[in-house]
């Protein structure tokens, strides 16, 4: 009889195994993958903590991410993808049209920004539309606040509809007991390098479990002392995974992710005397009323316009990329059939 005790700390609970025991076929049980490494992984299982092997890239069963809950046999192969409840998703860095999951099955996203630094409010919007597509629960946090000349909160607020922002410090420990209180499930930290979440991890994990790094004075900017996604139990229950610094943050396919993050705009746009208003001098444009009577900022509907273009945009590629396989995928199979035809005359 299999045993789950040991899985509960890294985030099975009943929800999950009514989710997943009817999926995993005889002679296989579950496991969460803990960090990646290429061809082998870190799994949590119900026997402990074990090296399994991945499927190969070529495979169906790729793209494996911390924090997925897969199946394994008794050879310690991973053998089944479960589906994932939810996943934060970027452009791949690559330049090519396909998404990169950086975490899987993720409750809250805790989104870091230095704030002893240049609070990017643009940076902070697109990493909001990243985490609310994900379908998990986003809070901005403003680290290193005991650092900060000034923590501009009501700013960060105004561009966050929907999601808390609190100013905390993993040195000092300023706002980490109400940042515990409100986390829930399997939480995933994201954020450039430097904004401190290896150092905010180990403060709620309450080790030093992850390595940490010094940014540097002159630029602010941090060296990428993460270069694992890996998840961790915590003491008070749920799991966290830290995630490596993001330069770049790609959407993919973010459509509501940047609508929920926009929520105020989209609610004005509703307001507009013409339903196709593009809020650049139209009458009855409540967009442009807002901004000039000072409660929408220019730089908020330029960023909207923006992340709206980029996300349109990778759809696109991603729609041509699709039409190609499946053009490929004809040529295959017309090519099969000539064959096939003149193989049968050739015997005639």
């Amino acid at each position: 009889m299999v045993d789950y005790d040991l899985l509960v700390p890294y985030g099975w609970t009943e929800a999950v195994s009514n989710r997943y025991a009817s999926m995993i076929e005889e002679g296989r049980v579950p496991a969460r993958v803990i960090r990646m490494d290429r061809s082998e992984c870190d799994v949590a299982t119900p026997s402990g903590l074990a090296r399994a092997r991945c499927p190969r890239a070529d495979s169906e069963l790729s793209g494996l991410c911390t924090g997925d809950w897969v199946s394994i046999d008794t050879d310690s192969a991973v053998r089944q993808l479960l589906p994932r409840r939810s996943a934060i998703v970027r452009s791949s860095v690559s330049g090519r049209s396909q998404g990169q999951v950086l975490a899987a099955n993720v409750d809250t996203v805790l989104i870091c920004t230095a704030a002893d630094g240049d609070v990017d409010l643009g940076r902070i919007e697109r990493m909001l539309a990243l985490a609310w597509e994900s379908d998990a629960q986003p809070i901005v946090l403003l680290t290193k606040a005991d650092t900060a000349a000034y923590l501009p909160l009501d700013e960060v607020r105004a561009v966050a509809p929907g999601a808390s922002v609190l100013a905390v410090s993993a040195n000092t420990g300023i706002g980490l007991d109400v940042l515990v209180a409100m986390l829930e499930g399997t939480v995933a930290l994201i954020g450039p390098s430097g904004a401190g979440k290896s150092t905010l991890a180990n403060a709620l994990l309450g080790a030093e479990i992850f390595a940490t790094n010094a940014v540097r004075g002159a630029d602010k900017k941090g060296r990428h002392t993460t270069v694992h996604r890996e998840l961790r139990p915590l003491s008070g229950g749920g799991t966290l995974i830290d995630t490596p610094g993001l330069r770049g943050v790609g959407l993919w396919d973010a459509a509501e992710g940047i609508e929920k993050t926009f929520s105020d705009i989209e609610s004005l746009a509703a307001q507009c005397r013409f339903g196709d208003c593009a809020h650049h001098g139209e009458p009855g444009c409540a967009v442009r009323d807002a901004i000039d009577n000072g409660e929408l900022t220019q730089r908020r509907l330029n960023s909207y316009r923006k992340l709206a273009r980029e996300n349109e945009w990778i759809q696109a590629r991603t729609d041509k990329r699709l039409q190609a396989e499946r053009e490929r995928a004809w040529r295959d199979i017309t090519k099969q059939h000539r064959k096939m035809f003149r193989e049968r005359n050739s015997r005639r």
